[in-house]
């Protein structure tokens, strides 16, 4: 029983290292559809270069706290008048944050990657190393199949209801409620190197609900992560490496489309300097946010949802901002 079982996980490690290895090159050898590919580059050029140094402030401050990038990304340009740059832009600078990540846990990383690949070569499918990453790998495909079936089903995602200024107060709202629920019903009990492959299913699984605006990566992940258990710091570590692969996935199929269609130099530029931008507050963000939950609860993400939401509610009430 417990040789087949050894072999079984030796199979499921091959298969998943392959699967990661290879999707990539998949997703990014596949032609994008006119409709997307027009999304991906209306909007680029008409971002310029201060634009591009709030939008990538905004989007590496907001993208690793638990109040959602998305929803900043798509209010505060609104609110300025601006318009919504759209999902493109904000998914290929979001790769500055990957960099950012990358750079902060680049130990972290070599040390899960060459860890698994030993575990694999010994049979230690009880590693700690091994654990990490499945659970970051089999977490990843939640959001990768729904945000394909996204992309399929749904082409004009740019234009869509989900998209709106209304839907991103109320997921905020929403997402709010539950973590703050988490808050009061999780017991954080275990640490980072208690982390399951389960835990990243869990994890992956509350991730792939970011794909609806407003919601917050590292706040669904987060919360996922205190309800079953986990210290909020830990909950946030592996919550930031699980977001990897997803992250870099999506800028990379957008970038792609945007270069194929020719987004022109100011474009390119702007691109090039939100991205920066993105990089260095998101690394900031990053080292300030799991120094906090060392020691802090996150209700004060909690009441800044909370208060984002009601008020962004109560301008397009009263018309001071609109719901597009």
């Amino acid at each position: 029983m417990v040789r087949f079982r050894g072999q079984w996980f030796k199979l499921v490690g091959i298969g998943v290292i392959s699967a990661i290895l290879t999707f990539p090159l998949n997703v990014l050898g596949t032609t994008l559809s006119p409709d997307v590919a027009s999304a991906a580059t209306t909007a680029t050029p008409q971002v310029n270069a201060f634009q591009a140094v709030v939008l990538g402030m905004v989007q590496g401050l907001t993208e690793f706290l638990p109040i959602s990038s998305t929803a900043h990304l798509k209010v505060v340009p609104v609110a300025l008048g601006w318009g919504d740059p759209g999902v493109a832009y904000t998914a290929v600078i979001q790769l500055g944050s990957i960099a950012a990540v990358l750079w902060y846990f680049w130990k972290d990383l070599v040390q899960i990657t060459t860890g698994a690949i030993k575990a694999i070569r010994t049979s230690d499918y009880q590693s700690t190393d091994f654990r990490m990453a499945v659970g970051i790998a089999l977490g990843t495909i939640p959001i990768v199949f729904f945000g394909l079936l996204i992309k399929i089903f749904i082409p004009d995602f740019d234009n869509s209801p989900l998209r709106s200024v209304r839907a991103i107060a109320i997921a905020s709202i929403v997402m709010a409620l539950l973590l703050g629920l988490a808050e009061k019903r999780g017991k954080r009990k275990r640490g980072f190197e208690d982390l399951t492959v389960q835990d990243g299913v869990c994890m992956g699984l509350a991730q792939a609900m970011a794909l609806i605006p407003g919601v917050s990566r590292s706040g669904s992940t987060l919360t996922a992560g205190l309800f079953i258990g986990l210290e909020r710091a830990a909950a946030a570590r592996f919550s930031f490496l699980l977001g990897i692969p997803a992250i870099t996935l999506a800028g990379l199929v957008e970038l792609k489309g945007a270069l194929e269609e020719g987004i022109g130099d100011a474009g390119l530029v702007s691109l090039v300097i939100g991205t920066i931008s993105a990089l260095v507050f998101s690394y900031l963000s990053i080292a300030w946010l799991l120094r906090f939950l060392q020691t802090q609860s996150t209700w004060v993400f909690i009441w800044y949802r909370l208060v984002f939401g009601v008020v962004i509610l109560g301008a397009i009430a009263t018309g001071l901002l609109r719901n597009i």
